[in-house]
Parts: structure tokens; sequence; C-alpha cells
């Protein structure tokens, strides 16, 4: 879910997403990769014009979400854009993945949004990185807004429409906003209580960077891999998974214990988690507040998680 300050009754957004198909005007397309299939509906936007460039703005969307393992997660899943006049900054004020019936991405798009803003947004793409994952409940939610968040920016930097070391820096900006949240209440606790959310969210992210790193450097694999694993064998678009049997299953197929040890540290964990030993792996140091950036075998990870799949380099 984006988090912005706009907050829309739950019953309010159930009842835009649902809608009626004879009452509305909606320009459907359907977007194919293998046998994964993803519906797209703009909704009431006479002028036809603009429902081509909102179309043709989440292809585009859709497709870097391809760069993860060349298939939409889900056999079947459906975007529904929405415009609304809002006085929000963001071209998307809102948008929220759904679990009840079809799995379901709604995106309320401000009406005035130029193309290039939209393109320029984080909400899309981290709304149809929630389609990566199983629903985990309150207690999953640092997992999944976690998800969302590391792909949000390593998804658009393999689609080139990030460089790659803006995508660290976005990556880093979050986890600054992580740190400055200092409750010292649990990540658990803070996700069940829906409290402290650039924690629950930069935290999440960080445990997923943490997870692509030691696969891609002790196991041959990546969280991409694990997670094509996953949607062939189990991932379904509704139901409720608890969030240790999600990381034991994800153990399970990369014949490790990366998901189960970095739970048991980062679940009860109090404070924002070091990541100066993940930084040295990628060959990233902080310098005057900046970021700057190594070669080497280190470069060679750090690049491999940010490449497009065809030019991506070994990881040491």
């Amino acid at each position: 879910m984006r988090v912005r300050s706009m907050r829309w009754p739950m019953a309010l957004v159930l009842l835009m997403a649902a809608g009626s198909t004879t009452a509305a005007q909606v320009d459907q397309r359907t977007l194919r990769a293998g046998e994964s299939e993803l519906h797209v509906d703009v909704v009431d936007v006479a002028d036809a014009d603009r429902r081509a460039q909102l179309q043709g703005w989440l292809e585009e969307v859709a497709g870097a979400t391809l760069t993860a393992f060349g298939r939409y997660p889900l056999r079947s899943a459906r975007v529904r854009i929405t415009q609304i006049d809002s006085n929000d900054e963001s071209p998307v004020p809102w948008g929220q993945t759904l679990r009840r019936g079809e799995p379901s991405v709604l995106l309320f798009v401000r009406r005035d949004a130029s193309l290039a803003e939209l393109r320029a947004d984080w909400t899309a793409i981290h709304e149809l990185s929630h389609l990566f994952h199983p629903y985990m409940g309150g207690d999953g939610r640092w997992l999944s807004e976690g998800l969302a968040s590391y792909y949000q920016n390593v998804l658009r930097a393999r689609a080139g429409m990030l460089s790659a070391d803006e995508a660290w820096r976005r990556l880093e900006a979050g986890f600054g906003r992580g740190r400055r949240e200092d409750s010292q209440a649990s990540l658990r606790e803070l996700s069940r209580s829906h409290r402290g959310t650039m924690r629950v969210y930069w935290a999440g992210a960080a445990f997923w960077l943490e997870a692509d790193i030691a696969l891609r450097r002790d196991h041959a694999s990546s969280l991409d891999e694990v997670l094509s694993r996953y949607s062939s064998c189990c991932l379904r678009g509704t139901g409720l998974v608890e969030p240790e049997a999600f990381l034991s299953r994800l153990d399970e197929l990369s014949r490790s214990q990366v998901f189960s040890a970095l739970y048991a540290r980062y679940a009860p964990s109090r404070e924002f988690p070091d990541l100066a030993d993940t930084y040295r792996a990628l060959g990233i140091a902080m310098r005057d507040d900046r970021l700057a950036f190594a070669d080497g075998p280190a470069a060679r990870l750090r690049r491999s998680i940010m490449a497009p799949p065809a030019s991506r380099p070994a990881a040491p």
C-alpha cells in the first residue's frame, strides 16, 4: 500500500473498486507473459488519448515486474485505474492491493497527472510487487511492505526507469527514514499495530536485501529465483499464509536457512538493522552523507541485483 497523508475509508475503496461495469465506461486490456495474465481496466475516462496513455504507462510498469522472473507471479490478476481530483502532490495519491476474490491492484491517479509524472512515480510498481508474495496478515505486514519497497527500486532500475546508482540512493533514503523511527517497539509489534510505518517498510526492505545478497553470494541463487519457484508451486492470490510458513517454504526452495535465520533476528528487533556489513558486501560506503560506489568483486554483486536479466553479471 502506498503511504501518503491521504486515507480513504475501506468501504469507499471497495465500492470504487467493485464499480458497475454497466454504469462505468471501462477500457479493458490484457497483458500476457507466458501463461500468466494481467487484466488492466481504465475506468470512466472519456478521452481516448488519455485512456491509451494510462494503458501504456501501466504496460511499462508491468513490464518492469517481468525483470524478476519473466512472467507475472499469478496466473491471473487485475489492475484497476481510476482518475480522481486531488491536491496531493503525488500523481498516484493512493494505491492498494486487494485479496478479496480476484487479486486486484487499485491505482487512483490524479486527473491532471502528466505521463512524465506517472513514469517517475513508484506507487504502481510498489503495488504490483505485492503480487509476488502471499497475504501474511498483520504479523507479516513488515515482510510484505518491505518486499514491495525493495522491489519498487530494484525493478525500476532493471527496466531503465532509474539508474542503478539512483536506485541504491533511494533505498538508502528509505533506510534513513526507517532509522529515525525510535519507538523501541519490536518490528513484529509495530507490524501488528500499524505503527512505526517507516521502520516497518524499510526494515522490511533491508530484510529482503540481506536475503538477496546471501542467496547470490553463498547459494548460487537469488531472491528472484526463489520467489519464482514459490510462484510456481505455492503462490495463491487469496488466503492467509503465516509469515513463518512462507519463509520456511522459501528456505526449502532455496535449500538454505537464509530466510528463517534473518526472521529470527529481525522480527523481535527494537532497532533498525545495522547495514554496515551489507553495504560492505555491496561495495557501498557513506562519504559526507552520500553513497560512494567501489569497483571489484563487491561491485559485481551490487550490479547483479540491479542489472536487467540479459546483462546481469555473475555474483561472486
